[in-house]
């Protein structure tokens, strides 16, 4: 069946896939996925969906499983998902603007922002080192502390930073994956523009893109089509809920608190590629390596792998195209959101269990895309 692969691409624009569970038209392309997706999500499981898209042409729309195993809901494009850190690219794309406005240089100092703070290492953090993981800044939240896991805020999270007294490393030298340094931009775009971050987003990333059911979680604010992320309990000998009970927790926002569908990430997608939200310049910039990923990093190693600004690069030792992406996780939420920018390629999978092979789909997927 593999070998098949080799004729979706034949027609230059081909419409081969128009929604999930009615009406769908096999095509190889979706048989191949299948074979690599489907069998991992059984109807009557926690599901998954998945889009593959070239240019504004939906290659492939495929969704399997309940996003609610109580009200026994499917999954369906326009399921939203917590994201988790697939959300830090809307933080870092919010500051990138800002660069290309001249309100932000991203060699100003973490001083800039934070004024008030005592911090010494303030002055020697800057924008490019946060938004790169290469800050040296360490992960020194209380995690021990369910309360505060559960309802700690973005500024209650990264507040340990007004008081830091020494960096893990000096500053541009080494990758190390935090959330807390994500969770700063909270704080920075409103110290920049007089706008809180929410609003910042949505009204010059959201609402440009035409993303209007996309939201940020809060407790006790509504999400529709809500999915549900969900574990295996060995003990149960099922899937159960962990999301935490949608706690606050989901509500750290600039370090992985927005949910949204697939068809909304692509209207995402689609204003990247036109221009709504940054230059090409800026984006390219945004989709460059600034530090290369170690085997043994704390979090985002794959082989040629490296981290520009709210994006991981893979640049293939074999010279093929070059694949930006971001994966989250979080709660029963696993995600992955990519792009091949040279062939205006777009894939994504969508999960609401922690427990499958992302990375191994994934790959599978772009292998077949690669080979066309």
């Amino acid at each position: 069946m593999m070998k098949k692969v080799n004729i979706y691409l034949v027609a230059a624009v081909v419409m081969l896939l128009t929604a999930c569970g009615r009406n769908e038209r096999v095509t190889p392309l979706s048989e191949q996925i299948d074979s690599i997706v489907g069998r991992v999500f059984p109807d009557s499981l926690p599901g998954a969906a998945v889009l593959v898209m070239q240019g504004d042409s939906v290659l492939a729309q495929r969704c399997y499983g309940l996003a609610d195993l109580e009200t026994r809901q499917p999954v369906t494009p326009e399921t939203n998902f917590c994201i988790a850190s697939v959300s830090k690219q809307f933080a870092a794309l919010a500051l990138l603007q800002l660069v290309e406005q001249g309100k932000v240089s991203l060699d100003d100092p973490l001083r800039r922002f934070f004024g008030s703070w005592p911090s010494a290492v303030l002055d020697s953090v800057s924008v490019r080192h946060i938004l790169s993981h290469t800050s040296g800044i360490p992960d020194a939240r209380p995690r021990d502390d369910r309360d505060f896991v559960l309802h700690a805020t973005d500024v209650a999270s990264a507040q340990y930073i007004a008081t830091l007294d020494s960096l893990r490393f000096q500053p541009g030298t080494k990758y190390e994956y935090i959330n807390p340094t994500f969770q700063l931009i909270y704080q920075m775009i409103p110290a920049a523009t007089g706008v809180d971050f929410e609003t910042y987003v949505h009204d010059h990333l959201l609402k440009p893109a035409g993303m209007v059911h996309t939201a940020y979680f809060e407790a006790g604010r509504p999400i529709e089509k809500m999915a549900h992320g969900y574990q295996w309990s060995d003990s149960l000998q099922r899937y159960v809920e962990f999301d935490y009970d949608e706690e606050t927790f989901f509500a750290t926002k600039a370090d992985g608190g927005l949910y949204t569908s697939v068809s909304e990430f692509a209207l995402w997608e689609k204003a990247l590629r036109e221009g709504k939200i940054v230059s090409d310049s800026t984006l390219r910039m945004a989709y460059t390596p600034v530090i290369s990923i170690p085997e043994d990093a704390n979090y985002g190693y794959q082989p040629h792998t490296g981290y520009g600004y709210g994006f991981f690069i893979q640049q293939p030792a074999d010279g093929s195209d070059a694949v930006v992406y971001h994966t989250g996780d979080n709660g029963g939420f696993t995600i992955y959101a990519g792009k091949i920018p040279r062939r205006d390629i777009t894939v994504m999978l969508f999960s609401t269990r922690n427990d499958i092979d992302r990375m191994g789909m994934v790959n599978a997927i772009l292998a077949l895309l690669k080979k066309n």
